[in-house]
Order: C-alpha cells, then sequence, then structure tokens
C-alpha cells in the first residue's frame, strides 16, 4: 500500500506527468460535458424503454458513456472512427499500395494511413447517424425531423465524432496510452455510478442467486484480464560477439516476449463496430417492400436475437484477433532487424526461418488470448441467457471489465516506463 502511494505521490511531484494526467481528465471533463448536451425533440421515456430492451444499442450506450441514450451532440461516439480504421485496415490485405503505406514507409506513411482514416470517417457517421435518427424516428423516440432539421442534426452528430476523434488523438500524442481506448474507457466509469444505482433500485430478491453468479463472474473476468493481458511467451534470443575498435560487444543471452494478447481490446471494439454498422443500414429498408425488406427484416431479427448476436460476437472477436495481431505483429521485420543487429534465436536459422519460427510460435499463443477474449465478451450474455436476468449490467459487465482493466494495466504500465526512463536519466 505504501509503495503504491510513494509511485502516486512521486507522478504527480514530475512536472511532465503531472501536466498530462491533468490534461487527460481535462479531455474527460469536456466528454463529459458534451455527452449531456441533447439533441431537440426527445421522448425520455421512450428513449429509456428503447434501451433497456435492446441489448447492442446498450451495449453501445455503455461504450459512449451515456451519450447515446441522452441523444447528445456526440451520440455516435468513436463508432464512426474506429469502423473507418477496419475498413482501411482490411483494404490493405487488398491493395498492396495501401498496405505498403502502412507497413513499409515508416512514420511519414502512417501519418498518411491516418489522414485517409480520418476523412472516411466522416461519411461513416453520416451513415451511422441517419440511420440511426430514422430508427428512432419510426420508434416513436423522436419527432419527425424536416429536410433542414436531419441535416443540421447529421452535420452535429458529425462534428461530435470528429471532436472526439481529435480530442483521442491529443490523448495518443501525450504519450500516456491510447487516446480511442482511454475515451472509451472514460464513458465506461462515468456509466458505472448509474449503474449501480440502477441495480439497488430494482433489485429482486428472488434474482439472488443470478446476482450473485454476475458478480463472481465479475471477480473473475478481473483475475482472468490481469493473468492473460500479462501473460508472455518469452523466446531465447543470443548475440553474437562483435569486436569494434577496442571494445568487445554482443555475446549476451537475452529473450523476446511475446504477449498471449497483443491485440489488448481492439479486437473487442473492431466486433462491436462490424455488428453495429448492419443494423444502422437495415434501418433505413425496414419498411420496404420485397427482397430490400425481406433483408432489413433478417438484419433486425439477427440484431435482436441475443444467442445469434453473442455467436457472431465470439467469431468476430476471435477472427479480428487474428487479423490485428498479422497488421500490427510483422515476424519478417523482427527476423530482420534481429539479423542486423546479430542476433539469433538459438537452433534456428536467421532469415526467413526466424520469420517462421515466429509466426508458428506466436499462431499457437494467440490461441489462449483469442478465445479468452471470445469468452469473456460473451460470458455475461450468457449467464443472462441461462439465468433470465436481462438487466443492463447482466449484458454489458464483461466486455466493460474488460475494456476497464486493460486501459488501467496499459496506463500503469506507460506510466511505469516513463519513470524508469527518469531514473536512467537521473542516473
Amino acid at each position: 500500500m505504501m509503495s503504491w502511494l510513494q509511485t502516486f505521490v512521486r507522478i504527480f511531484k514530475i512536472h511532465d506527468l503531472r501536466t498530462k494526467i491533468l490534461f487527460i481528465f481535462g479531455v474527460f471533463l469536456i466528454f463529459r460535458v458534451m455527452a449531456n448536451i441533447p439533441i431537440p425533440g426527445v421522448q425520455a421515456e421512450r428513449l429509456k424503454e428503447f434501451f433497456a430492451s435492446n441489448q447492442v444499442f446498450g451495449l453501445l450506450n455503455a461504450f459512449t458513456g451515456g451519450a447515446l441514450d441522452n441523444l447528445s451532440i456526440v451520440m455516435l461516439g468513436l463508432g464512426p472512427y474506429i469502423t473507418a480504421t477496419i475498413v482501411l485496415q482490411l483494404l490493405t490485405m487488398v491493395f498492396p499500395r495501401l498496405n505498403q503505406m502502412y507497413k513499409e514507409e515508416g512514420e511519414a506513411g502512417r501519418a498518411k494511413f491516418n489522414q485517409y482514416g480520418r476523412m472516411l470517417t466522416i461519411p461513416f457517421a453520416l451513415i451511422q447517424g441517419y440511420g440511426l435518427l430514422t430508427l428512432l424516428s419510426r420508434q416513436g423516440i423522436i419527432s419527425e425531423l424536416s429536410l433542414f432539421g436531419t441535416f443540421v442534426s447529421l452535420v452535429v452528430m458529425t462534428a461530435g465524432t470528429l471532436f472526439l476523434m481529435w480530442l483521442g488523438e491529443l490523448i495518443s500524442e501525450k504519450g500516456l496510452g491510447n487516446g480511442v481506448s482511454l475515451l472509451i474507457f472514460a464513458g465506461i466509469i462515468a456509466e458505472f455510478p448509474n449503474s449501480m444505482r440502477q441495480i439497488f433500485l430494482t433489485f429482486d430478491a428472488t434474482k439472488t442467486l443470478p446476482y450473485l453468479a454476475f458478480f463472481v463472474s465479475a471477480i473473475a473476468i478481473i483475475a482472468g484480464v490481469v493473468l492473460v493481458t500479462e501473460a508472455r511467451r518469452n523466446i531465447p534470443v543470443s548475440y553474437t560477439k562483435r569486436v569494434r575498435g577496442n571494445k568487445l560487444y554482443g555475446g549476451i543471452a537475452t529473450y523476446l516476449p511475446l504477449s498471449v494478447n497483443p491485440a489488448g481490446v481492439i479486437p473487442i471494439i473492431f466486433a462491436l463496430s462490424i455488428l453495429t454498422f448492419p443494423g444502422m443500414i437495415a434501418s433505413f429498408f425496414q419498411n420496404s417492400q420485397g427482397f430490400l425488406g425481406f433483408i432489413a427484416s433478417g438484419v433486425q431479427n439477427f440484431v435482436q436475437n441475443q444467442w445469434a448476436y453473442g455467436i457472431a460476437y465470439f467469431v468476430l472477436v476471435i477472427i479480428f484477433t487474428y487479423f490485428y495481431t498479422a497488421v500490427t505483429f510483422d515476424p519478417k521485420a523482427i527476423s530482420s532487424n534481429l539479423q542486423k543487429s546479430g542476433g539469433f534465436v538459438p537452433g534456428v536459422r536467421p532469415g526467413p526461418s526466424t520469420a517462421g519460427f515466429l509466426s508458428s510460435i506466436l499462431t499457437r499463443v494467440l490461441i489462449i488470448g483469442a478465445l479468452f477474449l471470445g469468452t469473456i465478451a460473451v460470458l455475461p450474455s450468457v449467464v443472462g441467457g441461462f439465468t433470465g436476468v436481462q438487466s443492463f449490467q447482466f449484458l454489458v459487465g464483461g466486455t466493460s471489465l474488460l475494456i476497464v482493466v486493460s486501459v488501467v494495466l496499459e496506463t500503469i504500465r506507460q506510466l511505469r516506463s516513463q519513470l524508469q526512463m527518469r531514473d536512467y536519466e537521473s542516473f
């Protein structure tokens, strides 16, 4: 306890770290103010009923910190930006030029790639915003908007998403974690007091066992997330001895750590974005006749089916765990860097053999991380299905806890690295 307290005091004694932390809290405050500025013409009671009965929108509302069920100016959250990023990363597998820009052109290529993502966010925000307004209007939650009213609402919603995207990038530039993940974390934490209040106000003594089952699973989730997030597969690496001038370099043995879950919470976010977007599009054609109406009805039924949604969610999380790791982790580049620095894996030839060895190890290790992420994501929904408890918290608790714990661990890791860097500088 004293060690944590001393570390906390030490962090706030360092001007640079204190400034970064206060800046992040300031961004969180701006986000919460914007999340409570609603658009006009909202039927509050019908809105609450809609989000209480709809699993997907209830989950999205948790990630926006209540901005969605308030129908605020940032109701779309960072969903369009995440969707645009997913689409661009998928396109890297189709267009070699885009893949070269993302992986081989260094910081300049990444900056250009990110700029394309920002530009693509605008049409996605317009499409998702229009779909959401259409859906809520047909549900009687908001009054029928005129053409001008729809235009103004779409401009405001798109501007809100772009503003959040900018805030997230500002946080990332501060060097204390991923800005998008931290904003989602802030939204989940902001909803936690209201969620706990709802549990106590709606507590049913006949459902004591299901509630206990949920809290036990929540504790297990926290322990499991910490265990899997911190788990590493260490690959031994040796460095050859080299003489430069009068000095001898190398001749040491170390290891290359491969994380069991290198993708973090990104697959969860990707899967949610993919599951949400078809429902938005289907809302345009919900009252259509013929084939389009049939497809739109099928999509809406799928979204509202808890078991179908859970299976699709589980599969998509596993797929995106492998996909995101393949995009961000390049065994060929690591093998090349090892070879250039005189490093090698004992018993494995440098070059392509080392790249193949790293790829095979990562593929086997990633099975554990992918299955864990998928299981944790759907576990509360499974508990709700078996116990009959359809409370909001039971549907979103697993994913929320997963993101909160993962973001907290990553932020703590960033703070420790900042402190260690200053220790080395002082030394």
